[in-house]
């Protein structure tokens, strides 16, 4: 379905913000529309809007990226451990290498830069 974004900064703005699906509130705003506003663009310049929308994107892609390895891995190994075909240890190492895995896939997002310069 679709979603309603209301973008604002000032005291008439935040009864929209707040029942809005996503509310955006611009930095400089005023104290009731930033605690109303679920995302607060730091910098007073509405392209910093497209950034924010690119990094949200690429969050819920790599939670769902995270979400299939996880999955995958536990279709293959908790059968291999179960059956007994895999040493205690060597099944704590894999779930160790796992998690670490999914936590460096997931620290690959700081390096990400936005298309659009602010």
């Amino acid at each position: 379905g679709s979603k309603i974004a209301m973008v604002g900064d000032g005291i008439n703005d935040a009864a929209a913000l707040a029942v809005s699906d996503v509310g955006i509130a611009i930095g400089s705003g005023t104290d009731i529309a930033l605690e109303a506003g679920k995302i607060v663009l730091v910098r007073n310049d509405l392209r910093s809007l497209v950034s924010a929308f690119e990094i949200s994107k690429k969050t819920i892609s790599k939670i769902k990226q995270n979400l299939a390895y996880a999955f995958l891995y536990n279709v293959a190994l908790i059968p291999i451990a179960g059956l007994g075909l895999l040493y205690p240890a060597i099944a704590g190492l894999a779930m160790a290498a796992s998690s670490v895995s999914v936590t460096g896939s997931s620290l690959l997002l700081k390096r990400w830069k936005p298309v659009m310069k602010n």
